[in-house]
């Protein structure tokens, strides 16, 4: 009896024994498997104190400058920056409202900003696209889709996408379908899409880089290698996004290989449309050549070309007729008819000749210029800026010549509603005096 109990206690300290030797090999390798990450940045990272801007103050939009780090540095550093934990809400849809010109170039800019900042991926696109959206529609930055995808473009470095003025543009071209898809993608953020991660982010930056904006900004997403953020307090939640953008688009000389909407290679300059149209209808401006009013297609010379149009040309067909029309020429004035009976031969225009223009465009490079008009009682358009002013027929008549109070009325000016100095009656001509009566002489 007592040899059973003495073998059962020796097996028992042998199992004990060899559990406790089990625990000493297996606890260690479990920890230093399942140890956490210890995230080393070899070079002091030293960012300007984080600020949240008051709400009556707009937000400065900082130059993208960087810390000096390696990549391996930024990503440890970028790797100890907490998530926000505050609600992440999705952006509203966004619809372009301008023409199809503008839509174009809007597509075009935003195609160029999304494929050489994120490269050929469709989910990266579509997160680019989102920001450029956001940023569009807050009152920090510019007001057009261009304007935001190209805002720095004329600096070395300050640039917000920096595609736009490292000349990426030209040192790599991407390949049809990479831009075809770009352009899809660039179509269907500007007709309502939504990608949701994002929320409103108004900056990224990929995570081998850290710029020095990061402090005042709060991280909310990831998509791929890029980090997203949006500016703490009131100016990243979605009441800060309620500006209406502008619908006309400015041509990007940048993207003229690119896109066809940017053919010109001249930035528009905001020049007053009804200045323009007044420039265009009544001769005045830059020296014109005068020509005759052509069947619609024929070849045209001169900087000033009069054209009768078919009455069933497309609206949106008319600025590329009178791009192709005016060719390279740096100044052309394009004036189109649809009524052959009302089309002008010659400039000066009279009154009817301007009240009946169906479609005006005017280009001069030199002062950074290009406009399209369309007379809307004959043409619909759905931005009111495109239409032609009415042309109103005004007449002056001048007061009486205060020498002759009985003279007949002076014969009237027509004007085209260009405002002008007042009419001056002309001096009448002097009465003619008849001459002397001369007597026979005297019979002798």
């Amino acid at each position: 009896m007592k040899t059973d109990l003495s073998a059962r206690g020796t097996k028992v300290l042998r199992a004990t024994l060899v559990g406790i030797s089990a625990l000493a090999i297996v606890g260690p390798a479990l920890v230093v498997a399942n140890a956490p990450t210890i995230v080393h940045v070899s070079k002091r990272v030293k960012l300007p104190p984080g600020r949240v801007v008051p709400q009556a103050e707009v937000p400065e939009v900082e130059p993208v400058k960087f810390v000096d780090l390696s990549p391996e540095d930024a990503r440890a550093f970028n790797a100890t920056v907490p998530f926000s934990t505050d609600p992440n809400p999705a952006a509203r849809p966004f619809h372009f409202a301008g023409g199809p010109e503008d839509l174009a170039r809007a597509t075009d800019c935003m195609a160029a900003g999304i494929l050489y900042e994120a490269g050929d991926d469709t989910l990266g696109e579509r997160a680019v696209a989102q920001v450029m959206l956001n940023r569009l529609r807050h009152p920090a930055f510019p007001k057009t889709v261009c304007g935001v995808v190209f805002e720095g473009q004329d600096r070395s470095t300050g640039c917000q996408f920096s595609f736009s003025c490292d000349g990426a543009l030209t040192r790599w071209h991407p390949t049809d379908d990479a831009w075809q898809r770009a352009r899809e993608v660039a179509a269907a953020s500007l007709s309502g899409a939504v990608f949701k991660p994002v929320g409103y982010a108004t900056h990224y930056h990929t995570d081998w880089v850290v710029p020095y904006w990061q402090s005042s900004l709060d991280k909310i997403t990831a998509v791929n290698t890029h980090l997203f953020f949006r500016w703490s307090g009131w100016w990243g939640t979605p009441a800060a996004f309620g500006r209406h953008p502008e619908t006309v688009e400015p041509v990007i000389a940048q993207l003229a290989d690119l896109s066809d909407a940017h053919k010109t290679g001249a930035v528009l300059a905001e020049v007053d449309a009804a200045l323009a149209e007044a420039s265009v209808a009544m001769g005045f401006g830059a020296a014109a050549e005068t020509v005759a009013a052509p069947a619609a297609g024929a070849p045209i010379d001169g900087d000033t070309l009069l054209v009768t149009l078919s009455r069933n040309q497309a609206a949106d067909e008319l600025t590329t007729l009178a791009v192709l029309a005016c060719g390279d020429r740096p100044f052309c004035r394009y004036m189109a008819w649809t009524d052959d009976t009302k089309a002008a031969s010659s400039l000066p225009l009279n009154a009817a000749q301007a009240a009946a223009m169906s479609f005006s465009y005017l280009r001069d490079r030199s002062h950074g210029y290009e406009k399209s008009l369309w007379n809307c009682r004959q043409f619909k358009r759905a931005d009111p800026a495109q239409c032609m002013r009415v042309q109103v027929t005004m007449t002056a008549v001048p007061p009486p010549a205060p020498v002759e109070p009985v003279a007949k009325p002076v014969a009237t000016e027509d004007l085209s509603g260009i405002r002008r100095k007042p009419a001056v009656a002309p001096t009448p001509p002097p009465v003619p005096t008849p001459p002397p009566v001369t007597k026979p002489p005297a019979k002798p």
